[in-house]
């Protein structure tokens, strides 16, 4: 199953990583600089088309704030604190947050939407989000692609020692929940405090 994956992965990397990076993201940005590395894909094209999923669906949710407000307000109840953080971090910040949205866990998909609910500019938003994809593309990519041999020898490693690896990268995963989940907490504090 594994050597199938892989050859997926060289024949069709780059409809792989467009879709990826629509959905996703980094770990297919960290796969595209690993196959860059080998030689299995082009640097600059890997960042090119990573760079174009990532701005792709940043606009989808865009469109979806745009025109479908209501939809949003019913489905995404939960997310109401979400979309208040997002529309306070557009307020305070402007353009910038648009540029920086791809580095907020837990807000990535929330503040496209929440911009799309305003009034904002879709030309604006458009222009800001592709050179912002690309630069995201090409910070995750370029360590991936210049430390591709490490990257490759430490997934050797864990795949042969896996019963070291699982207890690692479950505290690894459980820091970065822990970290951003206080995060939001003092973001929804800071708002409380302001309407007291």
């Amino acid at each position: 199953m594994e050597e199938l994956f892989i050859e997926w992965l060289k024949e069709y990397g780059y409809i792989i990583l467009f879709i990826w990076s629509i959905l996703e993201g980094e770990m297919g940005l960290i796969m595209g600089g690993i196959m860059s590395h080998t030689g299995d894909m082009q640097y600059l094209m890997t960042v090119f088309v990573a760079g174009l999923g990532g701005f792709t669906g940043d606009q989808i949710y865009f469109y979806i704030g745009r025109f479908n407000k209501g939809y949003i307000q019913r489905k995404l109840h939960k997310q109401r604190l979400k979309f208040a953080i997002a529309h306070l971090l557009l307020k305070k910040y402007g353009w910038p947050i648009i540029f920086l949205q791809r580095y907020m866990y837990g807000l990535r998909t929330v503040i496209p939407m929440s911009i799309g609910v305003t009034k904002y500019s879709s030309k604006k938003f458009a222009i800001i989000n592709i050179l912002s994809a690309w630069v995201w593309a090409a910070i995750t990519v370029t360590p991936a692609y210049y430390f591709g041999a490490q990257i490759l020898e430490l997934l050797s490693f864990a795949k042969a020692h896996w019963y070291f690896a699982l207890p690692i990268a479950g505290g690894f995963l459980y820091g970065l929940y822990y970290y951003f989940n206080k995060l939001e907490m003092y973001f929804l504090e800071k708002r409380k405090s302001r309407f007291q």
